[in-house]
């Protein structure tokens, strides 16, 4: 009996999300800080001549608006229908909102700048600076908000994989993830993205050997350390060590010297470096909080212009469609030209103005749910808080709650506070109070703090007296905790 093979074509359909180009534009928007808005405005009024500064004219939209043909009309709302997944009502608000009282403007006017560019930011600029294609960049920039603030990736591939299918309606392989994850591994300063401090220092271990000119026999000794005997090495085995890898004391000691000199918490690092560099950040937001315990919010918008359309190419435009009938080929294709200007100067002006209700939408959810902090002050007063409580509250998409959240900045009358602080786990004890994971962490570290260092608690030791302060949580987590407060374990603490 012979075996034949044959080729089979079929059709299969499949649905795939793309977004339009003022959807795309929208978000795009929505990811600048206040700052870098002001230079999008100002390059987008150089570029396009159809926009200016000023406020709206509503005669010189009817007119624009009665310029256009009816499949100009169709294709504007198209676009408009897109846009329902980023609109939380039917009316967009002004543009500029309504100036608070004189007393409100003066203290904006005295704003206390922060003097470090944010985390973000910083490493979307290193990004900026790599050719990849739109997918790569859009998963990078994914990866990047999901890095906690020592610049390590604690969720792993599988769940970032089902986070971006499920919120952000893009289908990503682990392996794609995987090769955007090695392009944030190149980054600056090394050991960011890695997904545990094993994995930092390997990173910088073998960084560091790319870029000495000679090879340093202590390299392959400290990777074999760091590799092959990282439990050991934590728990400060050196004998241990020494004969699995079969090296001598001096030498061993040579390469721990080495090792000591590595970063654990790179991403930090790199925000105190930033801080030297005297770079300001704006808040978004202002949040003042009356004697009353009534909050007021509004958009930090001072340096930002308003926007129109031109009259001048309202005029010509509605020149040229007046005459249309008796157009020569050099009239009709300068009214294509304006045409394409001011559907452009539109389009700009309707994503500013969708970016503020976006913004404002998201930030009112924030302080609704963090009410007792914004009137108090008082950081434990924090409560469990997630991406998806915000989505569901102002019927955003997570993703768009994550663009908002990433890069924003708020002040408040306790002091300037980057937006992710707001965001973070909870628990519930026994009796049903819910907790966020900062208040734990404090208490953690606590306990740590009033031990006496030459005998240290363990995790199991701390595990307990947690229990008894009403968190059974398991000793993995206690561990978790530990480290991402930045405390080493028992016996590396002890004096």
């Amino acid at each position: 009996m012979s075996l034949t093979s044959r080729q089979v074509q079929t059709q299969a359909q499949q649905q795939v999300q793309t977004l339009s180009p003022q959807q795309v534009l929208v978000v795009k928007l929505l990811e600048l800080p206040a700052v870098e808005l002001e230079d999008r405005i100002h390059a987008e009024l150089l570029e396009n001549p159809a926009l200016e500064e000023g406020k709206e004219d509503d005669a010189t939209d009817d007119d624009f608006a009665d310029s256009h043909d009816a499949e100009s009309e169709s294709e504007e709302n198209t676009d408009y229908d897109a846009m329902k997944d980023y609109l939380t009502e039917d009316d967009i608000p002004d543009y500029k909102l309504q100036e608070q009282n004189r007393s409100r403007d003066e203290r904006a006017e005295e704003i206390p700048f922060s003097d470090a560019t944010s985390f973000y930011e910083t490493l979307k600029e290193q990004l900026s600076e790599r050719e990849l294609t739109e997918r790569q960049r859009s998963l990078a920039e994914y990866l990047i908000g999901s890095l906690d603030d020592d610049g390590l990736l604690r969720k792993s591939i599988d769940n970032l994989s089902d986070e971006l299918a499920i919120y952000g309606g893009i289908d990503a392989t682990p392996q794609e993830l995987e090769e955007a994850l090695k392009i944030i591994q190149d980054f600056d300063p090394a050991g960011l993205g890695a997904r545990n401090l094993q994995e930092c220092l390997l990173i910088q271990i073998r960084r560091r050997a790319a870029y000495e000119e000679q090879q340093n026999p202590l390299t392959d000794i400290e990777l074999r350390i760091i590799g092959e005997c990282y439990d050991d090495f934590t728990r400060k085995r050196w004998d241990k060590v020494r004969q699995k890898l079969s090296i001598d004391e001096d030498t061993f000691k040579d390469a721990l010297c080495e090792i000591t000199k590595l970063n654990p918490r790179p991403g930090a690092s790199l925000g105190e470096a930033i801080g030297k560099n005297m770079q300001q950040i704006i808040p978004d937001f202002l949040v003042d909080t009356d004697d009353d315990g009534t909050i007021h919010l509004s958009l930090n918008n001072r340096n930002t212009p308003e926007l129109r359309m031109s009259r001048s190419f309202t005029e010509m435009l509605d020149e040229h469609t007046r005459n249309r009938a008796n157009q020569s080929k050099e009239s009709r294709e300068a009214m294509l030209f304006l045409k394409q200007k001011m559907d452009a100067a539109q389009g700009f002006i309707d994503a500013v103005k969708q970016r503020q209700q976006t913004l404002m939408t998201t930030m009112q959810a924030i302080i609704d749910l963090q009410r007792p902090f914004f009137t108090e002050g008082d950081e434990q007063l924090i409560r469990p808080m997630i991406l998806k409580d915000v989505a569901e509250r102002t019927g955003l998409d997570i993703s768009t709650v994550s663009r908002v959240s990433n890069s924003k900045y708020v002040q408040t009358n306790f002091g300037i506070y980057p937006l992710k602080f707001f965001f973070n786990d909870g628990y519930t004890t026994d009796d049903g109070e819910e907790l966020s994971t900062r208040e734990i962490r404090r208490i953690l570290k606590e306990c740590i703090d009033s031990e006496r260092k030459e005998h240290p608690y363990t995790d199991a030791e701390l595990t307990d007296m947690l229990k008894q302060k009403g968190f059974p949580i398991a000793r993995r987590t206690v561990a978790k905790y530990r480290e991402q407060l930045g405390l080493p374990v028992a016996r590396l603490r002890r004096e």
